[in-house]
């Protein structure tokens, strides 16, 4: 196979091209191939879209380039509470508090509108020589062998690299051709997204409402709104998805609570069906999958992005390292590196917040009062709050270079 880059990238959602300028920044290249026309990603409207950067996930946005563009734009996290509630009758009196002020880092992360970021890493990919982009790409065959991988677009064109990254979402078509299975169920709970304007401040503090028929997450932005990810259960989540702006509206205020004041949509809404889907494996012949091709979790932790930006700075860390030292950056000894540095990560969160998720989804009266003590308890333990604070950064386990700011 006569090769012109070195990785081939499928996927030009997020991960995708973070991953493209990791992989640049140690002096590897790479072609992304996008199904969708860029103009999908291009708009500079607000859309009510915006992504958890953990603070690790922020040091290596700034590592690559890009982050002095993006902050004067993202709200950054100084608080996060979390409690367990009912429509109607507010958050439980016990409820669990993460204060930034107790690490030495700063914000645990920042909220970023998601037309901020794909507009930065359009223009970052642009500029890079080492990156080429192609919209309107859709792969429809992959075939590999000893020295290389070649994929065909449809209309019947090739391209050929050393190795072959899956960054095309859980529906992953780079795996499903690869033989990869996947674990994995239905939640039969449909999360509702969208942005709010509202009168009172938020002072910088992110809530977390579990509420019986999944949880609540009121997320800051810039200014006086907030994001929201509202799961409920896929019946009623169509109900509601259906309504007018004012009956939607008028669903979500007993769950939002008057804590913030009057409040009114801005943006669009969107709805998302859960479920956990967990690849058997991460990697294959000259072949890896990251982020959502390779795990998709619940959402409850805001962690879904966060996760694949590990993913991203391990794979870079791993195919730049695998470079330096003249070995085949898509051979199986480098690819197990990866999947050993991250497959049991991102089960073990998988796990948690499936098991999280299970926990509160429900209004058993022995549930809650187990989960309110839990919290409370938690509360009362600074050592462990710190380490859960720390946690929810992403300041914990073996980082990778670009995770802790450094360059690879």
């Amino acid at each position: 196979m006569e090769t012109r880059h070195d990785v081939l990238i499928v996927g030009g959602g997020l991960n995708g091209p973070v991953l493209a300028l990791a992989l640049a920044s140690g002096g590897v290249s790479s072609l992304v191939l996008d199904a969708a026309p860029r103009a999908d990603f291009a708009r500079a409207d607000f859309d009510g879209r915006a992504y958890a950067l953990a603070l690790s996930s922020r040091r290596m946005v700034a590592a690559l380039g890009l982050w002095r563009e993006l902050e004067p734009k993202a709200q950054a996290i100084a608080d996060i509470k979390i409690s367990d509630g009912r429509a109607g009758y507010g958050a439980s009196p016990l409820f669990l508090h993460f204060d930034h002020r107790e690490i030495d880092e700063g914000p645990m992360g920042h909220f970023l509108e998601d037309r901020w970021l794909r507009a930065a890493l359009l223009a970052a990919v642009d500029a890079c020589p080492l990156v080429e982009a192609r919209d309107r790409a859709r792969v429809v065959a992959q075939r590999t062998g000893p020295a290389g991988v070649e994929v065909t677009l449809e209309g019947g064109e090739t391209c050929a690299a050393r190795l072959l990254v899956g960054c095309d979402g859980r529906d992953s078509q780079v795996a499903a051709r690869a033989g990869i299975r996947r674990v994995g169920w239905d939640y039969t709970q449909t999360s509702l997204v969208c942005a709010v304007d509202h009168d009172a401040p938020h002072h910088a503090t992110a809530h977390q409402f579990f509420m019986p028929q999944g949880p609540l997450a009121i997320l800051p932005l810039p200014g006086d709104r907030s994001s929201i990810v509202w799961t409920e259960a896929r019946d009623r989540a169509a109900v509601i998805a259906g309504l007018d702006d004012a009956g939607y509206l008028a669903a979500l205020r007993p769950r939002f609570g008057d804590f913030l004041g009057a409040i009114s949509l801005t943006g669009a809404r969107y709805a998302y069906p859960l479920g956990l889907s967990l690849a058997e494996r991460f990697v294959d012949q000259r072949l890896a999958l990251v982020g959502d091709a390779a795990h998709g979790i619940h959402p409850l932790a805001g962690q879904g992005l966060n996760l694949g930006f590990r993913d991203v700075a391990a794979l870079a860390e791993v195919v730049v390292g695998a470079r330096r030292r003249g070995l085949d950056i898509g051979a199986s000894d480098t690819l197990a590196d990866y999947q050993r540095w991250r497959r049991f990560d991102a089960t073990m969160l998988a796990a948690a917040t499936d098991g999280l998720n299970r926990l509160f989804s429900n209004d058993s009266p022995g549930l809650r009062a187990i989960r309110d003590l839990g919290l409370g308890l938690i509360g009362g333990l600074p050592a462990l709050r710190r380490g859960l604070i720390r946690e929810a950064a992403g300041l914990t386990g073996n980082l990778p270079r670009l995770l802790q700011g450094r360059p690879i």
